[in-house]
């Protein structure tokens, strides 16, 4: 992979630039933001730790988009952050005028991208960066998924004192309190954790992995989550980078698949180097559904709030 732009040097988007750099995902890594001297500052500081991470890729910090021509893949991390109160549906017409610029200035310099949005509110920030970019819903994708099944997974091993390592679970839905984890699919080396834990404390679990955004929101004050939300989002540009054919949670366009029609939701997927090769459909419960269908619901109600 010749060149990735990060957008947005706050805390998610220079911790992503930092993670891809020492992965060695790219050739050139390009971390953009509108403060004078924020990307300069992070991404000097980020290259002068190459000769001590021993990583070759070049790190440029800019304010101006035509640092960034010819990009393989553009993680959009810009926007506003949650504080201590606010939804992230309140984050909604501020992010959207971020998310609108940003995508228009990145499409200009950078035609055949691949876009990773995780702005918030991440599945309706994701509709706007395909809605202004045009491009195939393939290469527009959303990071929710990875990020909650790793809170998710994180928490089934502390209850099972087990390492994170054995613990695979699935989280689709939108990226909020409507998530829908899905317990059958989630298993520690193979056994579903029903078999290993009962039915309440599994459902202590869901709910502490949908509240895990606001549970650190509330400890920061100030901020919000952005080593795991960075994690997430390199995990997928690994996976496009390495054309590996990951089987991942994201949120992607649907038409159509578990009955969705328009409206960008946290499904499994299969990501290479063309974004979204394919979308996984699980067969799902009743109440599965239901429950997918309620977080599509909130998605498409507030895509329906915009101007863009």
């Amino acid at each position: 992979m010749k060149k990735i732009t990060v957008v947005g040097g706050g805390n998610v988007g220079a911790t992503a630039a930092q993670r891809i750099v020492e992965k060695q995902l790219a050739q050139e890594v390009v971390l953009v933001d509108i403060i004078e001297g924020v990307p300069q500052g992070k991404a000097l500081d980020m290259w002068e730790s190459a000769p001590v991470e021993g990583f070759d890729s070049t790190v440029i910090g800019s304010n101006d988009y035509a640092a960034t021509v010819n990009s393989d893949i553009v993680v959009i991390t810009a926007g506003l952050a949650r504080k201590p109160g606010m939804s992230r549906d309140d984050l909604l017409a501020a992010n959207a005028k971020i998310v609108k610029s940003v995508t228009e200035q990145v499409v200009a310099q950078s035609p055949n991208a691949i876009l990773i949005v995780v702005s918030n509110p991440l599945d309706v920030m994701a509709y706007v960066a395909k809605k202004v970019s045009g491009f195939a819903k393939n290469r527009v994708i959303g990071m929710a998924g990875i990020l909650d099944s790793a809170r998710f997974r994180l928490f089934i091993a502390q209850e099972l004192k087990v390492s994170v390592r054995d613990v695979q679970a699935m989280v689709l839905g939108g990226h909020g309190d409507s998530m829908v984890p899905l317990v059958r699919y989630s298993t520690v080396s193979g056994i579903p954790i029903s078999e290993l834990l009962p039915a309440d404390r599994i459902e202590s679990l869901v709910t502490r992995a949908r509240n895990g955004g606001i549970e650190i929101v509330n400890y920061l004050k100030t901020g919000s989550a952005y080593y795991a939300p960075s994690s997430s989002a390199v995990e997928m540009v690994d996976a496009i980078a390495k054309n590996s054919n990951r089987v991942l949670p994201c949120s992607a366009w649907l038409e159509g698949e578990y009955g969705l029609n328009g409206v960008y939701c946290g499904v499994p997927v299969k990501l290479n180097e063309n974004g979204i090769e394919q979308i996984i459909e699980l067969k799902l419960t009743d109440e599965e559904i239901a429950g997918l269908k309620k977080s599509a619901d909130d998605v498409a109600s507030n895509i329906k709030k915009l101007d863009v």
